[in-house]
């Protein structure tokens, strides 16, 4: 059974990415703060199913000097690692004029920093095993912009220069690196948007709706997929049409 790492594997689009790789036949290690009821009943389910594995593994990715001791943890405890779901991350709105230095400093190091560094541990693994799979969960708003979202938005597009650039790197070595962008999406990043930012959201979209948890979930199977092979450097817009 191959094993996954997601972060933020414990709630919102991280404990959906879980799920569909569970499902998948995956062994998927959630890597969060802390876990959840959720996750829980999800690792539950895994082993009724006797498809896939769904483990906790706690930890503070904001703590960046401690990140290679955590994949040498995970390789200890689970063996090899296959794929990588860069999911974590800290969705923060603010007009940058107002946004505290210390909320700009902790998205960055959250959403940029901590995947790059991550992702550099997990490549070492992966250099010694059957190649891999690293996905990057970018946004929409990293191509697009949004109101209020400028420092979010550019941890995005960052995200995606890095997704570019190690496909280059790491192709040779039979891994694969690419991003998924999703467009607003019900989850607790979204929570603030009122009923009315939603029926905009839809309205603008081609097919008139908001993509789904399990839409973007799906997509990033897709990529760790064997069906997914030939597909690098790509950045996989998730959002019902809104972009179009």
């Amino acid at each position: 059974m191959r094993n996954v790492i997601v972060t933020g594997g414990s709630r919102g689009l991280g404990l959906g990415i879980t799920r569909v790789l569970a499902a998948a036949g995956f062994c998927v290690i959630a890597i969060a703060r802390s876990s959840t009821e959720a996750l829980q009943e999800a690792s539950a389910a895994a082993a009724e199913q006797g498809q896939g594995a769904v483990h906790f593994c706690g930890y503070d990715l904001t703590d960046i000097a401690g990140i290679p001791g955590l994949v040498k943890a995970v390789r200890r405890e689970h063996g090899g690692i296959y794929g990588l779901v860069n999911n974590a991350g800290l969705g923060t709105a603010g007009v940058l004029s107002n946004m505290a230095d210390g909320k700009i400093e902790r998205l960055i190091r959250l959403n940029v920093n901590s995947p790059m560094s991550l992702s550099k541990y997990v490549v070492r693994s992966m250099m010694t095993g059957e190649g891999g799979r690293i996905v990057n969960m970018a946004s929409v708003v990293g191509f697009t912009g949004y109101t209020g979202l400028a420092v979010y938005s550019a941890t995005k597009a960052a995200m995606i220069g890095f997704t570019r650039s190690l496909a280059r790197e790491v192709g040779p070595l039979g891994i694969t690196v690419n991003a998924v962008a999703p467009g607003f999406i019900d989850t607790e990043m979204t929570d603030e948007l009122t009923q009315g930012h939603r029926d905009q959201i839809a309205r603008r979209s081609a097919l008139k709706r908001m993509a789904e948890v399990d839409d973007v979930a799906e997509a990033v199977a897709f990529l760790m997929s064997e069906k997914a092979r030939n597909i690098t450097g790509t950045v996989m817009t998730v959002d019902a049409g809104n972009t179009a």
